[in-house]
Formats: C-alpha cells, structure tokens, sequence
C-alpha cells in the first residue's frame, strides 16, 4: 500500500476546498498587477478527479516543481487510479500560462491514426459504422500523445527532472492503492468487454470477478512502462522495450500499429484562441479541438445582449439559440488543423455572429431543422481535467481522455496500458453516427497522422481583478459546461459554487436541451417549453474542476465537481 507523509495528510484534512482541489496556504504578498497580467499569488491550488492525483502534485510542488512538473505528476498519477478516464494509452490537451514570460500557449497531446488506417475495416455489411471494431480492441486506438506530452512539458516548461514528477505515480503503481467505489463500479458496467482480453482481465478482474471494495490493486507492468519513460524521456515510451510490446501486443490481437507510427509521433505546440468579451479575456483551445471555435462563436452571440437586464428564461432562450448555432457550425467545418483548411476568420468574426444573431427569435425557439443542414454530435463522459497555480502564477488547465470508459478495454500485455478507442472519434463514415452520436463530415474523415476532433476545451479566464482555470470531462457537454462556467465566473461565481451549478445543454441535434434536475424553476421551466424547447431531463454530467484567483485578496480556491466521489479512498 502506498504510504502517504503526514504533510500530504495535513493538507488533503486542512486545506480541502472541495471535492479533491486543494489548496496550499501561504500568504505572502501579491505584487501589483494590471489588467491582463497575471503574477505569482505566493500559494498554489490543484483541483482534480482524484486526491492520490491533487497529492501527487503537491509532493512535486513541494519538491521545487512548478505548475508544469505539477501537471506531470497529476496526469500520471491519474493513468494509475482513474484509468477509466485516461492513461498513457490516450491522450491530452493542454493550456498553459508561462508567468515570466506573460505567454500562453495551448499543447496538443492528442491521438493520431495508424499509417494502415482503412476505413473499410470499420464498416459493417450494412454499411454502417461497425461500433464494436471502432470502440473495442486494437483497431480501435490511434497512437497515444499522453507520454510524449508530459516528457515535453518536464524538456519545455518543467523545472524538475520527469523522473521526480512521475515518481509519485510509479510509487502508487508498484505500491497498490484501494480503489474507490467509482472505479469499481465502472469495472463491473464493463465487465464483459474487459474479459475479453486476458490481458486486462488479469489486472481488473482478479479470478475472473468483479473486485470488492478494499481491493487492492498493484500494476508492476504499468510502474515498470512508467520507470522507462522516467529513465529516457519519450523515447522510453515511443522506442525500446515499451514500444515493442505496443506494436507487438496490438498486432497480436489484429491491430494495425507499427514501429513507424510510434516514430512519427509529435507533441504539436499551437497558438491558443482569444476572445474578449464583457471586459475578460478568455484564452482557450484551437483545433483540433471544437470547443474554444463553439465557445467564441456563442460568446460573440451574446456580446450582442445584454443578460443581466433579462428574466432567467429569456437570458436562457438567447444562450440556447447562441448554443444551436455553433454546434450548427463545429462538426461541419473543423478538424485537424495540418490537414483541412478552416474558415476560422469567418467563425470567430464579430461580423458572422452579427449575422446569426440577427436570426434569433427574442421569445421563440428556432427549430434545428429550420437552420441549413449540418451534423451534429451526442454527449460523451468519459474524460478527465485538472487545474493547477502555482506560486509563481504559472497555470495549468489539462483535458486528458481515453475515449470510452477504459478505452478500447485493451491492455497491451507486459505494458500495463489501457489503450484508447480514439478512432471513434473520427467520421468513418460520413454522415453516419458515432458512439455519441456524433455525424461527422469530411473535415474529420481518418488519415494516416492525424489528428481526430475533440471536444476538450481546458481554458483561462483573465479579469482586471480575477482569473479562472477551466475545463471538464463530458464530450459534447465539455463545450457548454465550460461555457456556462465562464459566464458564471464573469458573473462572481468562485470555483464551488462553479462546479456545484446546475447545467444544461443544447447542441443542434437532437433538437432538445438537456436539463439537469432543478436547474430551472417552475416558471422558467414554462416559459421555455411556451417559446418551444423540449426540456429533456438527464442524469448529472461532467466532472468539472476549477482553480479561481482573486488578485484583491490573493485567495485561491480550488473545487471538483461535487456531482461525483472525490476517491478521498483509503490512506495507510
């Protein structure tokens, strides 16, 4: 069992905001600051899924790390204990803020497809997408970013050695650590694609069962994967021992991976999206993520309004139109950036949501099949985010995904690797609905090195007094929660009472908003249906995790989705 050191106790008791974000008090005295310049708040904050993860930053931070050696020691740890999210088999986007230099800058860590892609293999004799090759097993997986993206943060940005911020997650890996009922709980929903492969059974499902609570599990193959990529960087994943495992382990069983594939991977450095609004600055992902095109386009909608003078109905019926028309837009038009041309000039212009704006009934809903034809996508859950300050202002909003809980329910044997089931997340077949529903066009089609859409929106919110760390697991609801969170930040909301908020959704097709139980009273719920919506009640969604700094006081807080277990779990 892993031990953990008294002063990892203290603050997980002393300093626990809510759910796992926790925060580490310090007080020292903030240097002046000016609108749009962030400096360090003498203390630092760690908001994620889980409290092994929230610790395993706060040793690294304690050690001399910054926000970035931090973010390595959450990401990895979380590959150990939140599998069903993410791990070194999936991928990441990454938004980081450089404090000295006053920088932001937006890391793609995201899968990329097999040179021996076919999207034949993924039809069935329908001609219809056959879910089970795109979503179980190896031709499932698109060649993982998540290794290489945490090696270049340690070459990039970190102050520590990799070695010292995977070293938390090696420990928890070899050691064994007690599983939350979660965890458990999502072991059993997939039970029967995880004994499919002796390989995962082996490390999940112990004498072919379902575990109890107080299990204890140990992954000596995924601590020695995470020993190799310490001792040599990214090469330790991506070459050697590790990748002959990967390619062999994958082929085995029917995939199409190669040494070649492994070889070409590259961690992408991209110029984050920006968008003003309201006296905020709101920096947040490129594609090939969707989210930050979809969240500026319903920014620049609302821009036109102005909310707070509006009953709640009505300020809602001007988001959910706002909401319509960029998911309208993102599937249509986005992809990789290295291999589609985007009109970005026209999606983010002022002008373009000018002119959609100016199709917005002010009390009636516009029906989706009114508006030209476009796909549009279904919620999926299974993801992962953290955010991180540090002393020094340096920050740190990560989305880190598998695809489906486990991923392709694979492990590589001998690697201890869950691997993803990204290419779902391709269209391979245009037109044709994925595992979320989700209709993609030719923009998002597979190609050999490329990139696969995503809905991972990790984000920053810059006020002349405030700033926020963003983002949340929730596929297509990854765009409207962060959305929602930012409005609610700009409206004062701290990071509970952000994560705590009731959401609800729109996104083109179905023509319906997803509602979570009480997030509209009886009357606004009336007046809603009166202009048209058909209000869809839904089980909570998301895992959102925020880090919120307010410059007047120099008080961080730190908050993870109440909706969810923490996985506080068993200490020894």
């Amino acid at each position: 069992m892993v031990h953990v050191p008294s002063w990892r106790v203290l603050a997980a008791s002393l300093f626990l905001v809510a759910g796992s974000g926790v925060v580490a008090a310090d007080q020292r005295p903030l240097p002046t600051s000016q609108a749009g310049t962030v400096r360090g708040p003498g203390h630092a904050a760690i908001a994620s899924a889980n409290y092994l993860a929230t610790n395993a930053g706060l040793e690294v931070l304690a050690k001399g790390g910054n926000a970035f050696d931090a973010a390595i020691a959450v990401s990895s740890t979380l590959a150990v204990v939140e599998q069903q999210s993410s791990g070194l088999g999936g991928g990441f986007m990454a938004m980081l803020h450089v404090a000295k230099d006053n920088r932001d800058v937006f890391i793609d860590a995201r899968e990329t497809a097999p040179k021996a892609v076919d999207m034949k293999v993924y039809l069935g004799k329908d001609g219809k997408p056959n879910r089970d090759v795109s979503t179980h097993g190896p031709l499932s997986a698109g060649i993982p970013g998540e290794p290489a993206g945490l090696a270049w943060l340690a070459s990039h940005y970190g102050k520590l050695p990799l070695a010292q911020s995977l070293a938390p997650a090696i420990r928890v890996a070899s050691e064994g650590y007690q599983p939350d009922a979660r965890f458990i709980g999502t072991i059993a929903e997939n039970q029967d694609v995880l004994s499919r492969y002796p390989s995962s059974a082996a490390v999940l499902l112990p004498g072919g069962k379902v575990p109890a609570q107080g299990w204890t599990l140990k992954q000596p193959d995924l601590a020695k994967t995470l020993q190799r990529l310490a001792g040599k960087g990214a090469e330790g994943f991506y070459k050697g021992d590790t990748a002959k495992l990967l390619v062999d382990a994958s082929r085995k069983a029917g995939g199409n991976w190669s040494q070649a594939d492994l070889d070409a991977y590259k961690v992408k450095e991209r110029e984050p999206l920006r968008i003003d609004y309201k006296g905020y600055r709101i920096v947040t992902a490129p594609p090939p993520s969707s989210g930050g095109v979809a969240i500026a386009e319903v920014l620049n909608i609302l821009a036109g309004y102005d909310l707070g003078k509006l009953d709640v109905a009505h300020a809602t019926h001007l988001t959910i139109e706002a909401m319509r028309r960029a998911f309208r837009d993102h599937n249509e038009y986005l992809g990789d950036p290295d291999f589609v041309k985007m009109p970005l000039d026209m999606l983010l212009s002022r002008h373009y949501a000018d002119g959609l704006r100016a199709t917005i009934s002010p009390d009636k809903a516009t029906p989706s099949d009114l508006l030209p034809a476009a796909m549009a996508s279904e919620p999926g859950m299974h993801t992962t985010h953290f955010s991180v300050i540090d002393a020094d202002g340096n920050m740190v909003a990560s989305t880190l995904t598998v695809n489906l809980e486990f991923g392709s329910g694979f492990i590589a044997d001998g690697t201890g690797v869950f691997l993803n089931d990204e290419m779902d997340d391709f269209a391979l077949v245009p037109g044709q609905p994925n595992a979320f529903g989700l209709r993609g066009a030719e923009a998002n089609k597979p190609e050999p090195g490329k990139r696969m859409l995503s809905s991972m929106s990790p984000s920053f919110v810059f006020g002349a007094d405030r700033t926020a760390v963003i983002g949340s697991p929730g596929g297509s609801t990854i765009i409207t929660q962060v959305l929602e969170g930012i409005l609610a930040f700009i409206d004062g909301k701290g990071a509970s009472a952000i994560t705590a908020q009731k959401r609800y959704h729109h996104q083109y097709l179905p023509d319906r908003v997803d509602v979570e139980d009480g997030v509209f009273d009886a009357a606004t719920t009336k007046t809603l249906t009166d202009m048209g919506y058909a209000l869809h009640p839904r089980s909570p969604w998301g895992f959102m995790n925020v880090v919120t700094w307010d410059h007047r006081s120099n008080t961080l807080e730190a908050a993870s989705d109440p909706r969810r277990p923490s996985g506080l779990g068993k200490v020894q």
